[in-house]
């Protein structure tokens, strides 16, 4: 059995924070609930507002101000303690899970500084990097010397550097090896706002390129699902601070990106509507609501802060679009539906019935993979097989 350590202990004191702020949030629901209930309200219109009164009110304020009474003491008694225990490393398992309830509660936690929060790194073989001094992680790690060209890549929602491994297939390991570049990982908090996460992660680039060991000749980003729609935001916002590193930017590759959306976010944000038309179920929203910012962008897609509105693609950059179906032939179910069982064949290829929204790859950087899942965009061979033609053009 692995000896305790601080990673263990920080996990420990993030989650105890956690699950007592969830107590409490959900001690609100259930007065609000009961509240509704006593005034019996009619089946549709607005929920009543107040809160509970008398003996009841007195219960739910009591039980509320226990359980965050006694959250606060567990989180003082903990946060000594992690500063006490050994360094250790996390397993694989841990990150995975990390990554998941980062995806779901990602802005909560990073709001609430709570310690599961992840902070974006840049990786390279599991191991994070020092932007001011790159070429110490490669040879700590063991790997080959740094190239000047740099393929980055950008996991999906819910998801982390060391799950662009699947089936024992690493897109960027075999790309590294066929190409000749040197492939690095982004890790980063996907429950963030993607316009939060694109503008740290052009900033964060801009310290890579300038610190790399070597000249940089070119750079590629290859990112899937929502990773896509953060480098598209970590570009525009580079373009619009006129960060060197956007000068180097030679190909952007997108495997499954909601370049125009999700269907299962808008969704969730349709049930929410429909929830909130009754008074009885308009207190349930609240959990509903508890989504991340970042899956709450996956609605339209968006990448820029303020209201939604169309951002083209670099124009100096050639851009490429992955998109896949679980069927075997193309029709309107597949393209604006259900696509890849996750992002609609339309939403992946930048297409949109507004040709003012249409991002408009080409059709020779436009590539369709059928009976075939969001993530096996990850492993599959013909999907290699097409990114390494992409990046060896021209290479």
């Amino acid at each position: 059995m692995a000896k305790l350590n601080r990673t263990h202990a920080a996990d420990l004191h993030g989650v105890a924070r956690l699950a007592f702020e969830a107590t409490a949030g959900l001690v609100d629901v259930v007065e609000r609930m009961h509240h509704t209930i006593q005034r019996r309200p009619w089946p549709l219109g607005k929920p009543a507002a107040g809160s509970t009164r008398g003996i009841t009110g007195f219960v739910y304020r009591t039980v509320r101000g226990s359980v965050r009474l006694i959250g606060r003491g567990i989180d003082a008694s903990l946060a000594p303690v992690v500063e006490l225990m050994p360094e250790g490393a996390a397993g694989p398992r841990r990150d995975a899970l990390l990554a998941a309830i980062n995806g779901v509660y990602g802005d909560y936690l990073a709001r609430t500084s709570n310690p599961l929060a992840i902070p974006m790194s840049v990786r390279y073989r599991g191991r994070p990097v020092d932007l001011a001094d790159p070429g110490g992680a490669l040879r700590a790690a063991g790997g080959p010397a740094p190239t000047g060209r740099l393929l980055v890549l950008v996991h999906g929602l819910c998801m982390n550097d060391l799950q662009w491994r699947r089936a024992g297939h690493d897109h960027g390991e075999a790309l590294a090896s066929a190409l000749g570049c040197t492939p690095l990982y982004l890790r980063y908090n996907s429950g963030l706002h993607v316009a939060d996460n694109g503008a740290e992660f052009a900033e964060t680039l801009e310290k890579l390129v300038a610190a790399w060991p070597c000249p940089v000749e070119d750079l590629t980003i290859l990112g899937h699902s929502m990773g896509g729609l953060v480098a598209r935001s970590a570009c525009y916002q580079g373009e619009a601070k006129q960060h060197a590193w956007t000068r180097h930017l030679r190909k952007l590759v997108f495997l499954g990106t909601p370049h125009h959306g999700s269907p299962l976010e808008r969704g969730g944000h349709g049930l929410d509507y429909l929830m909130s038309l009754s008074p009885y179920s308009a207190p349930l929203t609240r959990l509903g609501r508890s989504r991340s910012a970042g899956i709450r962008d996956l609605r339209h897609g968006t990448i820029i802060r303020g209201k939604h509105r169309p951002v083209p693609l670099p124009a100096h950059v050639d851009c490429y679009a992955m998109g896949a179906m679980l069927g075997e032939h193309r029709g309107v179910v597949s393209e604006r539906l259900v696509g890849d069982g996750l992002v609609p064949l339309d939403s992946a290829l930048g297409l949109h019935k507004d040709p003012a929204h249409s991002l408009g790859f080409p059709r020779s950087h436009q590539w369709i993979g059928s009976q075939m899942g969001h993530l096996e965009l990850l492993s599959r061979p013909e999907v290699y097989r097409q990114l390494e033609a992409w990046l060896r053009d021209g290479a």
